[in-house]
């Protein structure tokens, strides 16, 4: 099948990777004709190195797979999958999915990557909106596989399993929103813990570097192959209803005094950039983004290993 990237920054880069790795042809366009060539040149980066760590085979017939398209036509001619990655506003993603309507196929798949407008809002006004989903990935998702399927309730149930096993068959790892609600899943959860670190850094009770290494250091190693309910299962003799029997009031007691809690000052950004930049300059940004990029690698490769070693 041919998958169509429309917008090629950051997101739809690594979207063409995922879908070229799973055998698909993928057409890159947007509205900046440099932002494709850009596109193109660090796919052509990233495929050897993510070969040199095992995670994909052959990188020169992956890269193969993915083309620059100079117009949304030529991109969307042939097309069975549409992943946007614009500006995330609404109004120009209307505006985009408006015309990529009209031009693509009538049994395309129309997706957005959207990390926290509802699909309702994007495609509420378009014809053929029962086509339409939001498939919001993990920043790159060439690298973590989650992806979170949302429809509102004018999207086909046929869309949605049709874009699970599509997902599934490029390596990701779809979950079903069942509901439409702001952020979906993975935002919610990580803007949960963003808002109680704001909250610990600005009143004191902890630095933003010694923050970062207790979730670095603490919960992400486990939570790299384990989710927060499969860590509570474990963390009493007879799993989770025994955990929260021990802990349940503990846990009550502290999400009241969270949700009671001041709201994070607005000097909290001045004080968090001014900690960064003493590690990372701005100049360095790209290096460190790179940096990261080249640890995940590393770490997709070590899990992979270690779900064919150690497997539940």
């Amino acid at each position: 099948m041919k998958a169509t990237i429309a917008g090629s920054g950051l997101i739809g880069r690594s979207w063409a990777m995922v879908f070229a790795r799973g055998g698909h042809e993928v057409a890159l366009w947007d509205q900046d004709p440099a932002q494709v060539d850009r596109a193109l040149a660090h796919i052509a980066l990233t495929l050897p190195q993510m070969a040199e760590e095992g995670l994909i085979d052959e990188p020169d017939s992956v890269r193969r797979r993915i083309k620059g398209a100079t117009t949304l036509g030529e991109a969307l001619d042939g097309s069975g999958f549409v992943q946007e990655n614009i500006v995330e506003r609404a109004e120009p993603k209307q505006a985009l999915f408006g015309e990529m309507e009209r031009l693509a196929s009538a049994d395309c798949i129309l997706s957005s990557s959207t990390s926290a407008i509802m699909p309702s809002i994007i495609f509420g006004e378009l014809k053929s909106r029962s086509r339409c989903l939001v498939s919001h990935p993990l920043n790159p998702p060439h690298l973590a596989p989650i992806v979170e399927l949302c429809g509102a309730d004018f999207t086909s149930p046929e869309v949605l399993e049709r874009t699970r096993v599509f997902m599934a068959s490029c390596g990701m790892s779809p979950i079903t929103v069942k509901r439409e609600i702001e952020g979906f899943i993975l935002n919610r959860l990580q803007l949960a813990v963003l808002n109680e670190a704001f909250r610990l850094i600005s009143e004191d009770y902890v630095s933003a570097e010694d923050l970062d290494k207790t979730v670095k250091d603490g919960l992400a190693l486990r939570w790299s192959f384990m989710g927060p309910i499969e860590t509570i299962d474990l963390n009493a003799p007879e799993g989770v209803a025994d955990y929260l029997k021990r802990y349940g009031p503990t846990i009550r007691r502290v999400g009241e005094s969270q949700s009671a809690a001041k709201p994070w000052p607005d000097s909290i950004g001045e004080i968090l950039d001014a900690g960064r930049r003493a590690v990372v300059s701005k100049g360095k940004l790209n290096d460190a983004t790179a940096w990261r990029d080249r640890r995940l690698m590393a770490l997709a490769a070590h899990k992979r290993l270690q779900e064919e070693k150690n497997p539940l």
